[in-house]
């Protein structure tokens, strides 16, 4: 396991730092952060990338499942919190209501819907805890991609750091995974759940959703940190030829909003 997912607070710092320097700009050419915008973040780990928004003026809530991120994150945030800039709540999102949480102007899934079952389900009920004018931030590792499998969890050095091999047939995937002791359920579960760009854009349309922006990155902005890797956008015509780009985009950002919305 590569120490940059080891060390939770020094991957809290990176995200906050990751946010303010992609993730931020990236929505804000197309919608304007203004102080007071409310933002939910669900999956939000220990709070990292809405620290980014609440530094930028936003007041946040962070979703998460997770008690001991959010345990972290009270720790880490406990003078925003105290300010009343930022809450945590630790639930399921389907087991949550805009009665406890708000309406937000803004929501974020950063790495997150690509651990989704049913992703169809959740986006089309984001819409609940949307303002009219409202907008919704995605960020996900398209499953084709070397690593879209989340092999740097693995151990084993080989396992971490081969890829594409979570794109074999599910039985031998799962007997390398039981060779080396790796957490096979988990890593199965991400086999299962791994979605691709034309899947996504696809729910996207069905949903009732148009979309505001988009990127595809050959090299993810966050591997500056995890590699030493300078961000690199997806060369062009590769990022226009369906299924192909998957296999070589390692990240892709989008901001979408529902239709009627006069954004």
């Amino acid at each position: 396991m590569f120490e940059f997912h080891q060390d939770r607070k020094r991957y809290f710092d990176i995200q906050v730092i990751n946010a303010e320097k992609w993730v931020i700009p990236f929505v804000e050419e197309k919608f304007t952060l203004n102080k007071g915008i409310q933002v939910l973040e669900i999956g939000c780990g220990e709070g990292g990338v809405l620290k980014a928004f609440v530094n930028k003026g936003c007041t946040g809530v962070g979703v998460e499942f997770d008690k001991s991120r959010i345990d972290n994150a009270n720790n880490w945030l406990a003078e925003d919190i105290a300010a009343g800039r930022i809450r945590f709540v630790t639930k399921d999102i389907y087991k949550t209501s805009p009665q406890e949480l708000g309406s937000f102007d803004l929501i974020v899934l950063k790495d997150v819907i690509e651990h989704i079952h049913d992703q169809q389900k959740l986006i089309n009920r984001l819409q609940d805890f949307l303002k009219p004018a409202g907008a919704i931030f995605f960020g996900f590792p398209p499953w084709q991609m070397p690593f879209g499998g989340h092999q740097q969890i693995c151990r084993n050095k080989l396992t971490s750091k081969l890829p594409y091999y979570h794109l074999l047939p599910r039985p031998i995937y799962k007997a390398i995974l039981q060779k080396y002791r790796e957490p096979v359920d988990e890593l199965l579960e991400i086999k299962d759940t791994g979605i691709s760009i034309e899947r996504f854009e696809k729910i996207v349309r069905r949903t009732g959703y148009r979309m505001l922006n988009r990127r595809f990155y050959l090299i993810n902005p966050i591997y500056e940190w995890k590699f030493g890797w300078k961000a690199r956008e997806q060369v062009f015509p590769l990022a226009h030829i369906p299924f192909l780009r998957n296999f070589f985009t390692t990240c892709v950002y989008y901001l979408i909003t529902p239709r009627a919305s006069d954004l």
